[in-house]
């Protein structure tokens, strides 16, 4: 990794430990706009074997959109959530581990406050990073998805406050990795769009207002690259990492239950993915609800995280989509493994120490 990247400064090598030791242990952490995610691996040939993980819905952005803050009960959600990933990172000490937090606290006018909170109760340092970054790490984590046919691919990640977009020369098989050609990021999310348009997103005036808008606010990107021209030619791809794609895959998989395996790397046909959109925006707020794809809990989001898909497919409508459970967490755990990669060679090292547990409230 070059040393000017803003990551090396906590990825300092650590002494050894004896070789009985065991492999070392990574552990990235990812606090969004609407989740909390942590992940914990091994390395494991070229990639890694996940050994935990942890995954909640916190809604750190609610409001966000409206005041330029974070509202004390999303700070409380956030800091009930990251006292558990501090539990469970003090069980396994790691080699080397990585927080970041994105656009909820990239925007708000006290995300830096709210940070200073987090270290001072759990001991987890976080990095606030750029969209340029969040690309760079969902490509980093959907690389192996890359490697195909196609010389273009538009990766996207419909999040909570933002939709990140790369424009990508597409890596074929045994060429050197995908380069970026360009970026964005849309300030239009899951959460942002459910608190904009409430409850006539589950109506088709609603609707069909949230895709207009979704389709303004990208076509600048599509008049940048020419995407729209390069899909008409053929060769282009849509790889997407959110959960909005993933639900998609589910539903047009017909699965009774989501499950990873059978979604991670999935390719759905554009006819395939247009099904799945127009079975979900039927569904209506208590089909939502009742889905095993979705649930009660994700109900006010889905339809929002629709609308933006369908404005991506309008402008880019090729003729492949392939889904990627996988994002920044991932991509953390790659570049922070590519860097040890030859220096411990099966030795272990000694671990990092874990951050605090959260003090219990008084």
């Amino acid at each position: 990794m070059d040393a000017r990247d803003p990551a090396t400064a906590a990825m300092q090598a650590l002494p050894h430990m004896p070789t009985d030791a065991g492999p070392p242990v990574y552990a990235a952490l990812d606090l969004g706009t609407n989740n909390c995610r942590l992940l914990v691996a091994t390395p494991l040939n070229r990639g890694f074997r996940v050994i935990d993980s942890f995954s909640r819905m916190v809604r750190l952005g609610e409001g966000l959109a409206s005041t330029g803050r974070l509202c004390e009960a999303a700070m409380e959600r956030a800091l009930d959530a990251l006292a558990v990933c501090a539990d469970r990172l003090a069980r396994r000490p790691t080699r080397r581990f990585r927080a970041v937090a994105t656009e909820a606290c990239r925007k708000a006018s006290n995300g830096a406050r709210f940070l200073a909170r987090v270290r001072e109760t759990t001991g987890i340092d976080f990095e606030v990073i750029g969209p340029r970054e969040e690309a760079e790490l969902a490509v980093e984590s959907c690389a192996s998805l890359l490697a195909g046919p196609e010389h273009r691919a538009l990766l996207f990640d419909i999040g909570g406050g933002s939709t990140e977009l790369a424009w990508l020369r597409a890596r074929r098989r045994g060429e050197p990795p995908s380069e970026v050609i360009g970026y964005a990021s849309i300030p239009m999310g899951v959460v942002t769009l459910a608190e904009r348009w409430g409850e006539r997103a589950f109506t088709c005036d609603g609707f069909a207002a949230m895709v207009e808008d979704a389709v303004a606010a990208f076509r600048p990107f599509d008049e940048i690259h020419r995407i729209g021209d390069e899909i008409g030619r053929g060769g282009v791809r849509l790889i997407g990492t959110s959960g909005t794609v993933t639900t998609l895959a589910g539903v047009a998989l017909g699965l009774p239950r989501y499950s990873r395996a059978l979604i991670d790397g999935h390719t759905l046909t554009g006819a395939e993915a247009d099904e799945a959109l127009a079975a979900l925006c039927a569904l209506g707020r208590p089909g939502l609800a009742r889905h095993p794809c979705v649930g009660p809990g994700r109900v006010e989001f889905v339809l929002p995280g629709c609308a933006v898909f369908a404005a991506i497919r309008r402008l880019w409508p090729a003729a492949r989509v392939t889904v990627a459970d996988r994002g920044l967490r991932e991509g953390m755990l790659i570049r922070l493994m590519r860097a040890d990669r030859g220096r411990w060679n099966g030795r272990a090292h000694r671990p990092r120490p874990a951050p605090a547990a959260r003090p219990p409230a008084a």
